[in-house]
């Protein structure tokens, strides 16, 4: 049965959730039904969110008192919007919501709050409505509500004493009036100093006790005190807390006799108060999941704002050494609010922060500018903020605010305080919880990021690397900036965006921006100049930079004493990086710089090696008439391009040349020394008009001068002559060396030498020159070691799978030749050779031109 009836219509403006939430408070409470008045408007609110909000039409809202429950109704005029959809339900419908998304929240609250719910469809209109449950009122329950207009005057049946007593912060009696020795019979002087806790007997119900009591802010309820002959008296008390002086905060108890209590009871509260006081706001919403605290954070800075008919909310962590706060939820805040903005807890002159351990009631912030950081400029006046507190260790703050000035006192304070109580210590376990994970996904990243860093040496790729690790894992776009040895600033290297479409235009940004100073400080330091370059040339609204420069800081790449680089990190529009992620970004600089600093070392010893290794391998190779000349080679060692074997090719007077191959004993740049040494000495001797046997003999002797620094050397070395009749004369003289094979144009392979000393091991030789000729249409192959000795396990491919190769080359090329000789090399083993390997060959062509 409806006993009452209260109805309103809200047009489709921003204000009107607000003014709906206002509406359901002041009927609910005139009802006299506080125990139902914050979950109530928190539905509301919600539902005419969805009302006029996303469904873009007036919403009327209806209260009806029964008798055991109130039912509210909101009424839309777009019918077609979805139900919620829940874990049975296939979401194979349109006419399902999203639970995840704004539109079907109000109804998935209407599940968890309400006692019954339901959605009426008519002709043009939607109707959702909900009932909750009228909680029978306990005797001497006192809920915390603002006053109510006019009530009678307090009554009294006869002389009214009032008994003045003080205690200090611990408790104890320091002042103690005339009434209060009338009523309790106690003398001043044999109160003071003992503990209040003496005197009062404090009710056995379940709520607050003495001691918790006695730190509220303002207090009423009825107790007892035992008199000088234990009778115990029932009385009406009103405790406010105070600050002496000195700022020594105390507590001012005001008592009367319980039939007295008219006198001190505030007016217009129409039941009894006890020791339970005011009812604290319920915060939490459903179960607590410590693994998204932003979204916990967010909905309760959402519930505060709605239970306290509020504009704006917002919440406060502190870090992690307890000296800064971090913004991590906010609602209603209006301007360039940023997410993660790091506030002092304890600002010299910050009125705000002055009380950061403490409740707080400001009734109008335009009396004190600059009391409140986070909403300066916005037209918000009025605040409370409390403190979130686990065993007395500051942990966070809670702020909420109204646009109206004197909003809010202190009673909203304490029921938002007793609130803060309730979820401090849930939150503090979420929290702990993220930093955990922050912390091992640290290791992991950084353990990865190592491995990474160390598997190149690459300075090109390094400086690739360093970017993808920032991004986005750090943040939304990274730059790194190289320093060269000379005097002078950093230069851009490379750049990174999450969206590959913003990295040009970040980039120009960056060209046309001044580079940051390569200071050695550690530690991220902030760096504005993008955001002021795009302000000057009038591109920080354009639609290429547009949300791209939030916060942007500068980390130095330090190795070995130096920078080496710098590293910027930069953020989304209105985001700020959390203290955590820059400590992870200095981690990551550290190694980053490292293996910066030892890909610039290499770089700088590769070049340095290629260059001297260059200057051994011989120029380009003279064109020979009537003979068909090509070489393979192949260094073994990272970064050498030439090693112990080698080759040359050269003319020693008109119409004969030279060539020689070669194996040094050993690889990499002391053999490429001896390499040096030979095929110089080589051409030298050459032509000095001696004989095969003589060159290799003076040789052998430049080789044995070096003394520790000598090493043997194998030597294929011979003189050419090309002649009249299209055929080549040979003289060779083979030192130790593999023997050249001559494939014949039948295919028959054969050896076009014989073994003789090899160079650098005996101080007298006895060499001799070995005559050949070439016909036509056949081929001298003339290779190292390392193509005979390839090896894959126990087999190697030897001289017999050599010749076995060499035999299918007839017909082909000098080209075609060697690069089938080194195909067989290669394909015999699946691992890379290990070997320098040089091929040289020479072929006779069938046909030659005049």
């Amino acid at each position: 049965m409806v006993t009452a009836r209260a109805a309103a219509t809200f047009e489709p403006v921003d204000r009107s959730a607000a003014a709906a939430r206002g509406f359901v408070r002041d009927a609910l409470l005139g009802w006299d039904l506080p125990e139902v008045v914050d979950d109530a408007v928190v539905l509301v609110s919600e539902l005419v969110t969805n009302a006029v909000v996303h469904a873009g039409t007036a919403a009327e809202v209806a209260c009806l008192r029964e008798d055991e429950t109130v039912r509210i109704e909101v009424t839309d005029r777009h019918p077609e919007r979805g139900l919620p959809s829940f874990a049975n339900v296939t979401l194979n419908s349109d006419r399902y919501a999203d639970p995840d998304g704004e539109g079907g929240r109000g109804l998935l609250m209407c599940s968890a709050l309400s006692s019954s719910w339901g959605v009426e469809y008519a002709a043009g209109r939607k109707t959702v409505w909900f009932r909750l449950a009228l909680a029978e009122q306990q005797p001497g329950t006192r809920y915390a509500l603002p006053s109510l207009p006019g009530g009678e005057l307090p009554a009294a049946d006869g002389p009214v004493r009032v008994a003045v007593v003080q205690l200090d912060e611990h408790g104890r009696v320091r002042h103690w009036n005339a009434d209060a020795e009338a009523l309790f019979q106690h003398p001043a002087d044999a109160v003071f100093g003992r503990p209040w806790a003496e005197f009062a007997i404090w009710p056995q119900t379940p709520g607050l006790g003495l001691g918790d009591t006695l730190r509220l802010a303002r207090w009423e309820g009825s107790y007892t005190v035992r008199t000088t002959d234990d009778v115990v008296r029932p009385v009406y008390g009103a405790h406010v807390r105070l600050r002496d002086s000195d700022g020594v905060p105390t507590v001012l108890c005001l008592l009367v006799r319980e039939q007295d209590r008219a006198v001190l009871r505030s007016p217009g509260t129409s039941v009894e108060t006890t020791a339970t006081a005011v009812e604290p706001l319920d915060l939490l919403v459903g179960p607590v999941s410590p693994d998204d605290l932003s979204s916990l954070l967010q909905r309760i800075v959402e519930r505060a704002r709605d239970l306290l008919d509020a504009d704006a909310s917002y919440l406060l962590l502190t870090s992690e050494d307890e000296t800064e706060f971090e913004l991590r939820a906010a609602t209603g805040l209006p301007g360039p609010t940023r997410r993660f903005a790091r506030l002092p807890i304890d600002a010299i002159g910050a009125g705000r922060y002055d009380s950061a351990r403490l409740p707080a009631v400001h009734e109008d912030l335009a009396v004190r500018p600059g009391s409140a950081p986070l909403l300066a400029d916005t037209e918000l006046r009025s605040l409370i903020t409390v403190p979130l507190k686990v065993e007395g260790r500051l942990t966070g703050s809670l702020g909420v605010a109204a646009a109206q000035p004197g909003r809010y006192d202190n009673e909203d304070a304490l029921r938002l305080q007793f609130a803060a109580d309730r979820i401090a210590l849930a939150l503090e376990s979420a929290r702990l919880s993220e930093l955990e994970r922050l912390r091992r996904g640290s290791l992991s990243f950084l353990v990865e990021a190592s491995d990474l860093l160390a598997g190149t040496l690459e300075h090109e790729q390094t400086l690739a690397l360093m970017a993808q690790m920032a991004v986005p894992t750090l943040a939304s776009w990274c730059a790194v900036y190289t320093t060269a040895d000379t005097a002078g600033g950093a230069e851009l290297a490379f750049v990174l965006h999450e969206d590959e479409d913003r990295i040009d235009p970040l980039r120009a940004l960056l060209d046309k921006t001044a580079a940051p100073d390569p200071v050695r400080s550690p530690g991220a330091r902030p760096w504005a100049a993008p955001a002021e370059t795009a302000r000057a040339l009038g591109l920080a609204d354009s639609p290429e930079l547009a949300g791209l420069l939030g916060e942007t800081v500068v980390l130095p790449l330090s190795a070995r004493n130096r920078v080496i680089g710098l590293l910027v990190l930069g953020a989304r529009y209105g985001v700020r990086f959390r203290q955590e992620i820059l400590e992870l970004g200095e981690d990551l600089s550290r190694r980053a710089a490292l293996a910066l600093d030892n890909s610039r070392l290499y770089s700088e010893r590769t070049a340095t090696s290629q260059a001297f290794q260059r200057a051994l391998l011989p120029p380009e190779l003279p064109k020979i008439p009537g003979v068909e000349v090509d070489v393979f080679y192949q260094a073994a060692g990272e970064g050498n391009e030439v090693g112990g074997d080698f080759y040359d090719l050269f003319p020693i007077r008109e119409g004969t040349y030279g060539f020689a191959i070669g194996d040094v004993c050993g690889t990499g740049p002391e053999a490429a020394s001896v390499t040096g040494l030979a095929r110089n000495s080589l051409r030298l001797l050459a032509r000095e008009g001696l004989t095969a046997p003589q060159v290799l003999t003076r040789l052998n002797a430049a080789i044995l001068d070096e003394g520790s620094r000598a090493r043997f050397l194998t030597l294929l070395y011979g003189e050419l002559t090309p002649r009249e009749d299209g055929s080549t004369t040979l003289s060779l003289v083979c030192a130790g060396h593999p023997l050249p094979l001559r494939l014949r144009t039948d295919g028959q392979v054969d050896q076009a030498a014989s073994p003789q000393p090899l160079l650098g091991v005996m101080d007298e030789l006895d060499l001799t020159a070995e005559e050949l000729v070439l016909a036509p249409g056949e081929v001298l192959l003339c290779v190292t070691d390392g193509v005979t000795e390839r090896r894959e396990g126990r087999r190697m491919l030897g001289d017999e799978g050599l010749i076995e190769v060499l035999t299918g080359c007839a017909g082909l090329t000098a080209g075609a030749v060697a690069a089938r000789v080194h195909r067989a090399v290669e394909r015999f083993a699946p691992e890379p050779p290990s070997d320098d390997m040089a091929i040289l060959t020479l072929r006779i062509p069938t046909q030659r031109q005049n």
